[in-house]
């Protein structure tokens, strides 16, 4: 019989996926574990395995396809089978869709587990359940709640609206109002006790008619994010001030037992804000409860003001929220994937350095004077790093986990941005090339790049990398590692200093560079004495054509 795959949920913050490639097509013969294709999901692209045996019926999208979780992925079963009916189906089924997936999806009740003795509670789908209010995520970094105070206890009766709870968040105190009329069945935490997003938080419903322990036992046998992972059910709670209504007649305000005035999270700081005595207020709210339109319809007496009050002027400008999502481009996927794999697998530590460019402009000058090709700082940078690499054949390396590799050519990396990313192309044999055929290479790479129009060749088989961000006025800066290279030198532009000179004080052009370094291949002192190099030739810029 044909099964459905879904789009699993790869990661906990994981909401789609996009197809990086399918390593089956519909007709090929699929084995329990084969490979099925490739996910890309906001952290990493994983492999998708085949749970079961049979024959790949039919793809829920193409390469480069974008796939909500829990959407249709594939459907495996025998040749030639009718799957109609499953391609308009809703997509529920919980099959598993991969290993490893870290988080599965729990199967509706409409639908067998794989339990051998299914129970009420295994097959329940808290999310569906009218009389289930879960911890409702409240601000977009909320990985669980602290409740400040319950408003109702088991037992009371609840109207749709009333506040149930303070939930303080990582953000802010809010109010939890009820969006259903019942009975306060149960209580999942207690004022104090922190609770997941998504975990059973409370039950409202019809005394006698709600199986309470049915649904308890359900919240402990499933994680919040299984929860999370079904589909989007109607909101379960509204976290927001509640606005009284104009007919409510107020009430003296009450307090606590500790005398404390009764006010929601709000009001109080809205009171704070404003300077605003409470006690000199009448709530409208539930049981003499100060809200938000307590202090909006509170007008001061001349006689309590205890400050002028400050005329603020009315915001009149832009009150509409937007965005524009762009689709990530090939290169932008590899250049992310890449230098996130460089940045979390390599241990990188920096190295800054100071060097005087004043010998280097005035050569620079003179040699564009009889150079056919005009030489920037950048092509200076570029031959002083070849010549400095042969010197220090440690930088010039790569890490290969079980042994690092020395190069014996010098291949310099420069990266160019364009407009779909970042590419770099390479200057070969760099340390063998003069400056005019460095600068004349280097343009033409760069043109090449921005046209995309370069070869294989000409963007592969780098040993170090240089970043150069000085033309766009940036002092210093430090790049991430280029694999597979061990270093990367970021330069930034050459800006006015004034020194001690002799008796007095002078002006000098000085340019900031940051050495990045792979620590498994490169340490601290062999990065160290390689920088000194690379100042000693800028320093002395006659060595460069020598």
């Amino acid at each position: 019989m044909a099964e459905v795959i879904l789009m699993p949920r790869l990661s906990d913050t994981m909401t789609e996926g996009v197809i990086a490639s399918w390593h089956k097509k519909v007709g090929d013969r699929v084995k329990k574990g084969d490979l099925l294709a490739e996910v890309e999901t906001d952290k990493a692209t994983m492999e998708l395995e085949s749970y079961k045996d049979g024959v790949l019926l039919h793809l829920g999208g193409d390469k480069g396809a974008k796939l909500q979780v829990n959407d249709l992925l594939a459907i495996i079963g025998n040749e030639g089978e009718d799957i109609s009916s499953l391609l308009n189906k809703p997509a529920t089924s919980t099959a598993p869709a991969a290993t490893p997936a870290p988080v599965t999806t729990p199967a509706p009740a409409s639908m067998p587990t794989t339990q051998s003795t299914p129970t009420a509670a295994s097959t329940m789908d808290l999310s569906k359940m009218d009389e289930v209010v879960l911890m409702p995520r409240l601000s977009d970094t909320m990985e669980e709640g602290v409740i400040a105070g319950w408003h109702k206890q088991v037992g009371d009766p609840v109207k749709k609206g009333e506040v149930l709870a303070d939930i303080e968040t990582d953000k802010a105190t809010m109010e939890l109002e009820s969006y259903k009329n019942g009975t306060l069945l149960y209580i999942g935490a207690q004022k104090g006790e922190k609770i997941k997003v998504n975990s059973l938080l409370c039950i409202i419903g019809e005394k006698g008619k709600v199986d309470v322990d049915a649904i308890v036992a359900a919240s402990k046998n499933s994680s919040p994010a299984t929860t999370a992972a079904t589909s989007s059910p109607a909101p379960i709670a509204v976290a927001q001030p509640i606005a009284a209504s104009t007919s409510a007649a107020p009430t003296i305000i009450g307090t606590d037992t500790d005398e404390r005035i009764k006010a929601s999270p709000l009001a109080k700081k809205i009171a704070k804000d404003k300077g605003v005595d409470l006690s000199l207020l009448r709530g409208s709210g539930d049981g003499g409860r100060i809200i938000r339109a307590d202090l909006d319809n509170f007008t001061p007496s001349v006689s309590t003001a205890s400050v002028p009050a400050l005329t603020i002027p009315t915001y009149t400008g832009q009150t509409t929220e937007g965005f524009t999502d762009i689709p990530n481009s090939q290169m932008r996927g590899v250049v992310a994937k890449r230098l996130a794999e460089s940045k979390f697998s390599a241990p990188h530590f920096y190295l800054k350095m100071e060097i005087n460019m004043d010998n280097a402009i005035s050569a620079r000058t003179q040699l564009n004077e009889a150079s056919p090709v005009k030489v920037s700082f950048n092509d200076f940078v570029i031959k002083a790093v070849a010549l400095a690499l042969r010197q220090h054949p440690a930088v010039n390396a790569s890490w290969l986990g079980d042994k690092i590799r020395r190069y014996q050519h010098v291949h310099i990396g420069m990266a160019v941005a364009i407009e779909d990313g970042l590419i770099v192309p390479v200057v070969r044999f760099a340390d063998n090339k003069t400056l005019p055929q460095i600068a004349a290479e280097a343009k033409e790479l760069a043109s090449k790049a921005k046209n995309k129009k370069l070869q294989p060749n000409e963007f592969t088989g780098n040993t170090f990398t240089i970043s150069n961000l000085g033309m766009m006025d940036i002092d210093e800066f430090t790049a991430i590692i280029n694999p597979p290279d061990s270093c990367i030198l970021a330069v930034g532009r050459i800006s006015e200093k004034i020194i001690r000179k002799g008796e007095g004080f002078a002006a000098t052009q000085v340019m900031k560079i940051t050495l990045s370094c792979d620590h498994r291949s490169v340490d601290g002192a062999t990065g160290a004495a390689f920088l000194q190099t690379v100042k000693k030739y800028l320093e002395n810029p006659i060595q460069l054509f020598l």
